[in-house]
């Protein structure tokens, strides 16, 4: 979309000579005016110009202002919408208002008020725009390199980070599936003085014994049977840099031996090789698994263990970093718009008290999920309730015996519910048919509960 540095007016009205006044009032205020004799001819332009402000007649052929308005809703980048209307339709103007419309105008306009009007909502649109500027500001400061979070169990995996980055200790990363272990091996690399050689990762559990052996140390020519030529193996292509090893309590038994090797030494055999070879690499391996556990069962050999176990970076849960959600939201918002081509959409009060209420057993992948699935089933501009709660788990909004160890922040089923209620009727204006409907209950069932809880 083009942007120019006056602010852009869409005057939309099938009346040439109302189209030319207003766009005279206009012009003279130092605005850049767009005209259009339809809602359909208004569209068009909304596709390729960015405009701050439209002003339209609801009487229109081809395409009227009660349906342009229904259309503009679903934009990601709506403009402030002021509809035009005569004395005897103000109802109509009224139902625009309930559909989106910021104000409305009664013809023929007064060019003092229609300025006033114009100045309110730009003046609107500046405001939101420098809360959202702040906003960002204020996420670039609660991030760590591609980290998001200024939590105090975030502050420690930063300090942590910082203090292992200059050397080549090799580093244990736990915690549970979600928590961002990859993406903290990669910040751990981005942050060292070798920062510009490679970083290979690897899932150990994703391949077979054979077939790691091969992709881990490399082979011989002949080493197989579709060993037609020498291969370098994640070691090699990992020299002077990082080898992520993800999932490293799968590694098979039988191959953990060479694989001790690797590490203590710092070389490998390749598949069919007699000679081993040098490799210079930090290795960061990541388990969602209890390793101590693993090798009092047998499953893990000690000696690895003690070797992986140098510098060891426990992750927190989601649950254990409540402060982190919204950031994260915002985060994963901004990344999906980039990603889907829109512009940035808001969470409405009541998704953002869903996700904050929500324990998150999926972590932080759990959490971009939900947004991934609102930016792929909706185009409107914002993430209300409805586009949330289908996604999220049922069963971890429940309460149970060991709910309080495993989700800090896990309510019980009312204070939950009277918290689910209290958004949806906040999202709804306090509009109780629209809240059950949201909240896909009937309306009786809604006021029995509003009484319960003590909601107005």
């Amino acid at each position: 979309m083009s942007r120019s540095d006056e602010p852009v007016v869409l005057v939309v009205d099938d009346e040439p000579n109302q189209l030319v006044t207003i766009s005279r009032i206009l012009t003279r205020q130092g605005l850049r005016v767009l005209t259009a004799d339809n809602g359909a001819q208004a569209l068009e332009l909304l596709g390729h110009e960015n405009v701050d402000v439209m002003i339209t007649d609801l009487n229109m052929p081809v395409m009227d202002g009660m349906a342009l308005l229904r259309e503009v809703a679903g934009l990601p980048a709506k403009p402030a919408t002021i509809v035009l209307t005569g004395y005897g339709t103000v109802q109509s103007a009224v139902d625009a208002m309930k559909h989106g419309a910021a104000d409305y105008l009664i013809k023929p306009c007064n060019p003092d008020e229609l300025k006033l009007v114009i100045e309110r909502q730009l003046e609107v649109r500046a405001l939101r725009r420098e809360v959202s500027d702040l906003r960002r500001e204020v996420r670039r400061h609660q991030r760590y390199g591609a980290l998001v979070g200024n939590s105090a169990p975030m502050r420690a995996v930063y300090d942590v980070i910082e203090s292992v980055s200059r050397n080549k200790s090799t580093v244990l990363l736990t915690g549970a599936s979600g928590t961002g272990k990859e993406l903290v091996a990669r910040t751990l690399h981005a942050r060292s003085p070798w920062s510009a050689e490679p970083f290979v990762a690897v899932n150990c559990g994703a391949v077979s014994e054979t077939l790691l052996d091969s992709q881990l140390f490399g082979h011989r020519r002949g080493a197989f049977t579709d060993a037609v030529g020498d291969q370098a193996g994640l070691f090699e292509a990992a020299n002077r840099g990082t080898l992520f090893l993800d999932e490293v309590s799968e590694i098979p038994l039988g191959l953990q031996v060479k694989f001790l090797r690797a590490v203590q030494e710092r070389e490998v055999l390749p598949v069919g090789a007699t000679v081993p070879k040098k490799v210079d690499v930090r290795i960061v391996a990541a388990t969602n698994k209890d390793l101590r556990e693993e090798t009092s069962a047998g499953r893990f050999r000690e000696d690895l263990f003690y070797r992986l176990n140098v510098v060891t970076l426990r992750l927190p849960s989601l649950a254990e970093r409540p402060e982190d959600i919204e950031p994260l939201a915002e985060h994963f918002i901004e990344e999906m718009a980039e990603s889907y081509g829109v512009g940035p959409k808001t969470l409405t009060t009541g998704a953002r008290t869903r996700l904050l209420a929500y324990p998150w057993p999926g972590n932080a992948r759990e959490l971009q999920n939900v947004i991934e699935r609102a930016f792929a089933l909706s185009d409107a501009s914002e993430i209300s309730l409805a586009d949330v709660e289908p996604a999220l788990d049922p069963a971890a909004s429940g309460s149970g015996p060991d709910a309080a160890s495993s989700a800090p922040r896990l309510r019980t089923l009312e204070e939950s519910e009277r918290e689910l209620i209290a958004a949806a009727l906040d999202e709804a204006g306090g509009n109780k048919n629209e809240a059950a409907r949201t909240l896909g209950i009937d309306r009786q069932r809604l006021y029995r509960k509003i009484d319960k809880y003590g909601l107005k």
